[in-house]
């Protein structure tokens, strides 16, 4: 049975846009989703280098990656259930902390398996991190401004994302991986910090004793049963999927003829990323003024041109069309990652830890099975694989839009 803690006062008004409150917050997470992809991703641009290393084959290097998002799937929910007892600032800035720290031990781990260890224990603890965000912000914002606070969070994942990928390349090539994997491990180091110091401590945070299996079961269940939030969970499993299945097989369009690029030259295509740190705040901005279901369905709309301009044959087509996805994909996100918050009324963290649950889902089994489509059907018969999966993302957003007329902003 659970109990609350003895603090019966009423909710305290959630920080408003523009208040120096609101800008601590909004800037620590900013610096938490940053964080978060960083190191999530960073080891992605040097699997050739694990290769040549370790002396594993290119499918065995991947582990260093895949393990890390694997295990951040189930810690994510977990994460989401222990924050209800243990709080939320703690519980991420001590996630942010030990994930780089771990981060650090793999740039020096001697030998391959302690390496996986590592980023195994790092994909571990960084769900402790986006499911309590997702919380955090729906419990301490005002409503009008939850969608660019939100925004603004997801836009420093994208920057995280792409420097993770970008950054240690680059280093790689004038020093050597250890160097770069080291160098990232301090930076988001001093990030948690840096977190740790802006964030203020939760004013609208009860925290929960005695809560046992039971009580996280019934959250999940009474989340599930709720036709608008599991609407939403779907819609991440569905963005996630279609976003990252674009970004693993486009090297192997552009790699091939006639284009013929370098893996180098195709590492500039994660550059786009750089239009989602900007789309993301924007679209949390346009949803905070013109509702979230529009904004919501624009993004999708954006996504879907996108596709379809990478079957153009010129490389300027295909290029301006992964911006575009790009684009869509972080205002969808973060317009259905904050709208998570608005709906669920309780247990808001068990909530945000289901849409990420199928936010990851999404990038794991949509990711690798449209593969399957590519060698069988090629680019074309991926691309229309994709659309068919926003035009289902499409009637689901239309479909919370209609159950909750008066919750879109």
């Amino acid at each position: 049975m659970s109990t609350l803690s003895p603090s019966a006062a009423p909710p305290v008004p959630g920080a408003v846009r523009g208040s120096p409150a609101y800008r601590r917050i909004s800037l620590a997470l900013f610096l938490a989703g940053f964080a978060t992809f960083s190191l999530l991703y960073c080891v992605q641009a040097l699997l050739p280098a694990f290769v040549a290393h370790f002396g594993v084959t290119p499918a065995a290097s991947a582990l260093s990656l895949s393990l890390s998002t694997g295990c951040l799937a189930v810690s994510i929910v977990l994460a989401g259930a222990l924050s209800e007892g243990l709080g939320r600032r703690g519980l991420m800035f001590v996630s942010m902390l030990l994930a780089g720290l771990c981060n650090l031990f793999a740039a020096f781990a001697p030998s391959w398996e302690a390496l996986l260890v590592a980023r195994a224990l790092e994909g571990f603890l960084l769900g402790g991190v986006p499911a309590v965000a997702m919380a955090y912000l729906s419990e301490e914002i005002e409503p009008q401004g939850l969608g660019f606070a939100m925004g603004l969070y997801v836009g420093g994942s994208a920057l995280g994302g792409m420097l993770g990928r970008v950054a240690v390349s680059v280093m790689t090539e004038y020093w050597d991986w250890h160097v770069a994997l080291a160098a990232l491990s301090l930076v988001n180091v001093l990030a948690a910090l840096g977190f740790y110091a802006l964030l203020p401590a939760s004013r609208n945070f009860s925290r929960k004793a005695g809560l046992g299996a039971a009580y996280h079961l019934q959250a999940w269940a009474r989340h599930l049963a709720q036709p608008g939030l599991l609407c939403l969970f779907l819609i991440g499993f569905g963005l996630m999927g279609v976003f990252v299945s674009i970004y693993n097989y486009v090297g192997f369009l552009l790699g091939g003829s006639p284009y013929a690029l370098s893996p180098l030259q195709i590492s500039h295509v994660f550059y786009a990323y750089l239009f989602g740190v900007v789309a993301s705040p924007l679209g949390g901005a346009l949803a905070d003024r013109l509702g979230r279901g529009p904004v919501l369905l624009g993004g999708v709309g954006l996504m879907a041109l996108g596709l379809v301009l990478t079957l153009l044959s010129a490389l300027a087509g295909i290029i301006t069309g992964i911006v575009l996805l790009t684009i869509g994909f972080f205002m969808a996100h973060s317009v259905a990652s904050s709208w998570v918050g608005r709906l669920a009324k309780q247990a808001k963290g068990h909530a945000s830890s289901l849409y990420l649950l199928g936010y990851y889902l999404g990038s794991s089994l949509l990711g690798a099975g449209s593969g399957w489509f590519l060698q069988r059907t090629g680019w074309s018969g991926l691309v229309a694989c994709m659309l068919a999966l926003l035009a289902g993302v499409w009637v689901l957003a239309l479909r919370v839009k209609k159950l909750h007329p008066l919750l879109t902003r």
